[in-house]
């Protein structure tokens, strides 16, 4: 039988996303640690999480639509890590916000616009093949784009003010991005399972 040479698309285009995101979260971390900014740590751990929705994505495109609507599910719970991370952070600071380093959180903000600028352009041609899991991943990827502007513009404040809030804020944002981004995904995968379900019944009752 012939492969599918749109699902070796969407193969291609999701490998290289992930280590794309898989790569690019060990600079965006250790560089949040060292400037002290709780957004570009949260915005790191979005990184870890894209890695794995894609690799995920990678692994479920050889799955039935059942079992590919239940990982959907898992990955709604992986999206939740970076706003668990975010909330820790922002609660352990938000009595005395520190102010982190603008420069190197200005640089590191707009290497990740690249890199899921880039994601999101490979994803968008490809997404379609991939469900529930494949829209979930190019979603992620294009909101992470205004997730990464909003960052610079939240080190120009940062420059501007003197004060840790703006990052501080910037951190609650991105927790209830997550949150929203897992809700969605949960959503996408519920109608994916019913999808799954009415197939069986329409093939149960032809075969009768």
């Amino acid at each position: 039988m012939r492969a599918d040479p749109s699902l070796a698309r969407l193969r291609r285009a999701v490998a290289i996303v992930a280590a794309l995101n898989f790569g690019y979260f060990f600079v965006e971390f250790s560089v949040a640690l060292a400037a002290g900014s709780v957004a570009l740590l949260a915005d790191s751990v979005d990184f870890l999480e894209d890695t794995a929705v894609n690799a995920l994505l990678l692994v479920a495109l050889g799955m039935t639509l059942a079992r590919r609507a239940l990982a959907a599910k898992v990955m709604a719970g992986i999206i939740l890590i970076p706003a668990l991370v975010a909330a820790f952070q922002v609660v352990r600071r938000l009595w005395e916000p520190d102010v982190p380093h603008v420069l190197p959180v200005l640089l590191t903000a707009s290497g990740a616009i690249v890199v899921n600028g880039v994601s999101s352009w490979l994803l968008a041609r490809v997404h379609h093949h991939g469900g529930s899991l494949g829209r979930a991943a190019f979603l992620s990827a294009r909101n992470d784009v205004l997730v990464n502007a909003a960052i610079i513009a939240m080190a120009l404040l940062t420059a501007w003010t003197g004060s840790g809030w703006p990052d501080v804020v910037l951190g609650v944002i991105i927790t209830g991005l997550a949150v929203h981004a897992a809700f969605e995904v949960w959503e996408l995968s519920e109608a994916e399972r019913v999808d799954a379900a009415a197939r069986e019944l329409g093939a149960g009752g032809g075969a009768e």
